[in-house]
């Protein structure tokens, strides 16, 4: 019994080993994502090494504070293992600032972060990893200052990549936020896409299923459980101006003395969201480096008078409780914080990707 056990497994398929190397990772989103979808994480590079505890800490992967101008595929290629039927992963989600809207007034400013995807597509080139993915924001594939995604679909190609690029909308795959986002997915063994949706606008996760059972809070106040739920203060003025927000309403049910001068101009009208309240039973708004402040966008709390709290960002992001986010949870940053979640890639939408090539490497080898 014992030897035919022994041949059985030499004989048996080897199960593959997905392994990802992963480029932009701030705190580790999308590598937590992947982790989650039973990948191995060997490492990230980011620019900001504050991300290096939340990316280690949570992902397993090794943090090299980096700018990826400097990195060459030599680097990277030593970081796979030699092991049979391994998946090399390579991620990058370029910084998507230059790509925003507001960006394509300023394009000047913007043009060394745009060329990083430029970069991106080099270091494909030197590794070529059995695997790409890339997320970004749906503008970059209307920006005009440069081709930028067509280029990098264009070098995907050249080398004999198949190549899947495709708009999201996060609801459909349970991320609750009305989020838009670019993802592509490219294989050197196959045609290769993403998994069709997981909800429909009948079961979209809503904002009430993720922070409803949150303890409510005051302006300004922290809970003492959660460094995290901690809402900002609010001056004078805005606590009359939450409280004149009703139910899914905003700055124009205001009374005329409560209106900033500038929603009184035709340009200023057509922010129509600054300073509103969420909705329960819908999935929140996309979650911003500034979604904890209340004159930053729709995030206003449904019911409390204040904006919402990092930890429920966090949870609207798809970040679970017990994310680490700093070494030090009795002294947090909520302004970082604030920063790594709205910066983040939705660890769900990271998991997607990653059942996404599962699927994908077992219908092709």
């Amino acid at each position: 019994m014992i030897a035919k056990e022994h041949k059985d497994s030499k004989t048996r398929k080897l199960k593959p080993r997905f392994e990802v190397v992963d480029l932009f990772c701030g705190i580790g989103g999308l590598s937590y994502g992947m982790k989650t979808a039973g990948f191995h994480i060997l490492a990230g590079y980011d620019l900001d090494w504050t991300c290096q505890y939340a990316y280690e800490t949570n992902t397993g992967g090794r943090f090299n504070y980096r700018d990826v101008n400097t990195i060459i595929g030599e680097e990277i290629n030593k970081l796979y293992s030699k092991r049979k039927n391994t998946i090399r992963v390579l991620a990058g989600c370029a910084p998507c600032q230059p790509f925003s809207s507001y960006s394509f007034k300023n394009k000047q400013k913007d043009s060394n972060k745009y060329d990083l995807l430029y970069q991106f597509g080099r270091l494909v080139e030197e590794v070529r990893p059995d695997i790409v993915t890339m997320e970004n924001v749906t503008q970059i594939l209307n920006f005009k200052a440069k081709p930028v995604l067509q280029d990098f679909i264009d070098k995907l190609k050249s080398l004999g990549y198949f190549v899947d690029a495709r708009p999201v909308y996060c609801p459909d795959y349970g991320i609750p936020q009305t989020r838009k986002r670019l993802v592509l997915l490219a294989s050197r063994l196959g045609e290769i896409k993403l998994i069709p949706p997981t909800h429909n606008k009948k079961n979209y996760v809503t904002l009430r299923e993720v922070i409803g059972d949150l303890p409510p809070l005051e302006n300004g106040e922290c809970s003492p459980y959660d460094p995290l739920h901690r809402a900002k203060s609010l001056s004078p003025i805005n606590k009359k101006r939450i409280k004149a927000t009703p139910y899914g309403g905003g700055w124009r049910d205001w009374p005329e003395e409560l209106k900033l001068k500038c929603h009184k101009t035709e340009k200023g009208a057509s922010f129509g969201s600054v300073y509103g309240r969420m909705v329960w039973d819908k999935p929140a708004p996309t979650m911003t480096t500034q979604c904890t402040g209340l004159g930053n966008g729709r995030f206003g709390h449904p019911e409390q008078n204040r904006a919402i709290t990092a930890r429920e960002a966090a949870l609207i992001q798809t970040f679970p409780l017990g994310y680490k986010f700093f070494e030090d949870e009795k002294n947090v940053s909520i302004v970082k914080a604030s920063r790594y979640i709205g910066n983040a890639v939705p660890p769900k939408l990271g998991e997607i990707i990653g059942i996404s090539i599962k699927t994908h490497i077992n219908q092709t080898i």
